[in-house]
């Protein structure tokens, strides 16, 4: 039955040895979480932005280049700063406003005005002189002699008269494209006032419905929290269960090792013993036969019958036994030592150490449930605290002056909107028709001077009628009329519009740039009480609307620049703690049992302890070894055999030869009987006595070593398991505060950037700015500019197409006192020889 048992325990500790081999080789799959890895991303859908005002910015254009030459005249034109003491006097006291400070200031423009009130007198006057001096045949007639500088002279009125034409053509052009322009740009900048105003009150009544969206956003890290939760006690567990086995497994190896060593020298030692004892038995059983067969050779090989035995007599006297195991070291105070062991199953105390350690992520689960519960709990009081954002925040009583200022101001605007707009479009149908008159007058230059040249060069007597060029000169003539017909009108329109769009740059524009309106309305007295806006807007008393501007530039919420009954800090209630405390400190005060792993129990060390003092590795194993060295018989049996046999042939006696023959083959007998299965006891004594000398010298430090690891892992499982959970869960716990914090930052950012923020206000201001100045002012000015140019221009094209004329029209008197041939009226050729 023992042998039975041993094999039984021996192929139980192989199955458990083949279960350890699998694990080590197919590692659990682990969720490791490294403390410095970022965490996720969190995303916040955006549902504001349908009620953010545009920022509108300058777009550069191929008309910058005359933008900027209007602005430096304009400059020049308006030298004096912002008028601040008019200004003041005017809205305070319009009454007492004198005439001559704004003569004062606008000295420029009254001096563009007298030049213009000039020219509307002055052309219509020239032109009715000049209706007068066609009537008797002066201005536009014809030559009165021919001269050799008249082809010169013509020649310079044409061009001339082409480049000032040219002029024109390029000034007309700019006018018509610039007042295009401003058509296009005035409808929706003036639709933009009100649509931006609606804008901004929308923008203020939603902040608390903005405000409550943000909250709710808080929604997006809490079930991303939850998640995280689901999943974070098995992960715990499989990273004790990961960082943990290596170490598991080895002493558990190791100690599967030692029962090994348990089992395997018991049954050797046993072996040994009952070997030991068989070939002991085994000699003293073989000593007399042997003795007697001796004695019964070396009789018969002395025999003076037998032929030839003195060869073989030697080696018959010499047949004795060889190896005594009756003097090996007795092994039975080790098998005594060692009787009754094993007492405990190991390979069954393996496989519940293994399926213990294995079962660490499903332990995790069960133990932190409860604490799971209590941060999901904790998960809803926090939705709670963040509620009170939303219930604490303070601008909704406060943007009610701000909105009520607003709608007034839309409601005021909608009249002034309206008949500005009627205003362009008279404008622009009045550009449009003078702008085709200077066409009309560029076509009637450029036909006339098409035809005029064209009769010309067909002319053969300058004094010949031609009637292309009278044509010609007739169209110059219309275009002189049209001129002096309608320059006053272009003038007048040139001055109207250069009043407002010079006026809006010089004392509009060029003082929003660079501040000055701001400090203007900052500076106290300047405005009525009924404009006083840092009251109407409801801004801080230390405030002004060039700080709040800049502020609202820079980012600044709305409750940061209005006049609040207390004082809000939005940082103070966006700060982490106050909704992570209860969180992490559930996090940083849990603890849990996870490696209580017993590798082995009390039965199992005592056997292996025991082992170790059984004195198994004091057995003297040298002994047994140099006995195995010495044969069973010291004369080999089948040789003494064979040369009996070889005798027997040689014998001439029959009796001597059967006598050979018997003996022969009772040392056959002896020799398959007795000695083979001696030898056969050597060979498994040897098997035996080679593995327990192996194992001899190593035996107690083995055990040794293999106790103090057991005990060592068993001692630090617990410890090691706990300080892998306190990472795993700060590690967790950081990467969770990070949603917070990215949640956090979103609601400080989207409030102060979005929902509550006073930007729209500033960029409503900057938009104004871009609106009126860069858009509209800019094409307006420069469609002026450009109607100036050519209602000037029209001057010199009235002199030159009035000079012109004459040389497209035949010459009167063809009578000078030159000598020339070419001037002389009766030249009389010279005759000259005739051929016939």
């Amino acid at each position: 039955g023992a042998p039975g048992s041993l094999l039984a325990t021996a192929g139980a500790m192989r199955a458990a040895g083949l279960l350890l081999a699998w694990a080590l080789l197919h590692p659990a799959a682990t969720q490791q979480c490294h403390p410095a890895s970022p965490g996720g991303v969190l995303r916040f859908t955006d549902r504001h932005a349908e009620i953010r005002v545009p920022a509108l910015h300058r777009v550069p254009s191929s008309l910058d280049p005359l933008y900027g030459l209007v602005r430096r005249c304009l400059d020049l034109i308006q030298q004096n700063p912002l008028p601040t003491e008019l200004l003041r006097t005017a809205l305070n006291d319009p009454g007492s406003v004198q005439t001559s400070q704004v003569v004062q200031y606008e000295l420029g423009y009254v001096i563009c005005a007298a030049v213009a009130l000039l020219f509307t007198v002055v052309m219509p006057v020239a032109g009715m002189c000049f209706c007068y001096c066609r009537s008797r045949r002066r201005c536009g007639g014809r030559l009165r002699a021919h001269r050799r500088s008249l082809g010169c002279r013509r020649r310079c009125l044409l061009a001339c008269l082409s480049f000032t034409s040219l002029i024109i053509l390029i000034s007309v052009t700019c006018a018509l494209v610039t007042s295009q322009r401003v058509k296009g740009q005035m409808e929706p900048g003036l639709g933009a006032v009100p649509s931006t105003l609606r804008t901004l009150r929308q923008h203020l009544a939603n902040v608390p419905q903005g405000v409550q969206m943000v909250v709710d956003k808080f929604e997006v890290p809490r079930k991303q929290i939850i998640s995280d939760l689901g999943g974070l006690s098995r992960s715990v567990g499989l990273s004790i269960h990961a960082q943990l086995k290596a170490m598991t497994y080895t002493a558990l190896a190791d100690l599967q090792d030692r029962a090994g060593d348990l089992q395997t020298s018991l049954h050797h030692l046993q072996i040994l013993d009952r070997t030991a004892r068989a070939l002991a038995a085994a000699r003293a059983e073989l000593e007399p036969a042997l003795r007697e067969r001796r004695r019964r050779v070396v009789a018969l090989l002395d025999d003076p019958r037998c032929t030839s035995c003195a060869s073989v007599l030697g080696r018959a006297q010499s047949l004795e036994l060889g190896a005594d195991y009756g003097k090996v070291p007795s092994v039975e105070k080790v098998l005594k030592a060692l009787a009754g062991l094993p007492r405990s199953d190991f390979a069954e105390m393996i496989r519940q150490g293994n399926g213990t350690f294995n079962s660490i992520p499903e332990l995790a689960v069960e133990r932190m449930a409860q604490v799971i519960q209590d941060l999901r709990d904790d998960l809803a009081r926090t939705a709670d605290k963040v509620q009170s954002i939303a219930d604490g925040f303070p601008l909704p009583d406060y943007t009610r002056p701000v909105s009520e200022a607003l709608l007034k101001a839309e409601d005021r605007s909608q009249p002034y909107l309206r008949e500005v707009e009627r205003f362009e479009h008279y404008r622009w149908i009045a550009g449009t028709v003078l702008c085709s008159i200077i066409l009309l007058i560029l076509a009637c230059n450029v036909t006339g001077m098409a035809l005029g040249a064209y009769g010309l060069s067909k002319r053969e007597d300058p004094s010949d009628y031609e009637c292309r060029g009278e044509a010609g000169a007739k169209f110059l003539l219309v275009g002189v009329g049209l001129a002096f017909l309608f320059s006053w009108l272009l003038i007048l329109l040139v001055f109207a519009t250069f009043l407002v769009g010079g006026n809006i740059q010089t004392l509009v524009c060029r003082n929003w740039v660079n501040q000055e309106i701001y400090k203007f309305i900052d500076t106290p007295g300047n405005l009525p009480p009924s404009m006083n806006l840092t009251r109407q807007l409801n801004l801080r008393r230390d405030s002004n609307l060039s700080s709040a501007y800049w502020e609202c530039k820079s980012g600044a919420g709305l409750w940061e620049v209005l006049q609040l009954d207390r004082s809000y800090d939005l940082d103070e209630h966006l700060k982490s703690p106050k909704y992570t405390a209860d969180f992490q400190k559930r996090l940083g005060e849990f603890t849990a049992n996870l490696g209580d792993v017993r590798l082995l129990r009390s039965e199992g060390r005592q056997d292996l302890e025991t082992f170790a003092r059984s004195g198994a590795d004091e057995v003297d194993y040298g002994r047994f070894q140099e006995e195995m060295k010495n044969p069973v018989v010291q004369t080999s049996l089948p040789g003494l055999a064979r040369n009996l046999e070889g005798l027997q042939k040689m014998q001439r006696n029959s009796t001597v030869a059967g006598r050979l023959a018997a003996e022969a083959r009772a040392l056959w007998q002896m020799q398959n009987s007795t000695v083979q299965s001696q030898e056969a006891l050597v060979a498994k004594l040897e098997e035996s006595v080679q593995f327990l000398s192996r194992l001899a010298p190593h035996l107690k430090e083995r055990v040794k070593r293999t106790l103090a690891t057991t005990a060592s892992v068993e001692a630090r499982l617990p410890a090691q398991a706990q300080q892998i959970l306190r990472q795993e869960l700060g590690c967790f716990t950081r990467k969770e505060l990070r949603y917070f914090t990215q949640y956090l930052n979103w609601v400080g950012q989207t409030l102060r950037e979005d929902v509550a923020s006073c930007q729209p206000l500033a960029t409503a201001l900057d938009n104004g700015r871009v609106i009126l100045c860069d858009r509209i002012a800019d094409p307006w000015n420069a469609f002026w500019f450009s109607l100036g140019c050519c209602t000037f221009f029209l001057i010199p094209n009235i002199i030159f197409a009035v000079r012109l004329t004459k040389h497209f029209r035949p010459i009167r008197n063809r009578l000078i006192s030159t000598g020339s041939e070419e001037t002389c009226p009766f030249h009389i050729p010279r005759v000259t020889a005739l051929k016939l």
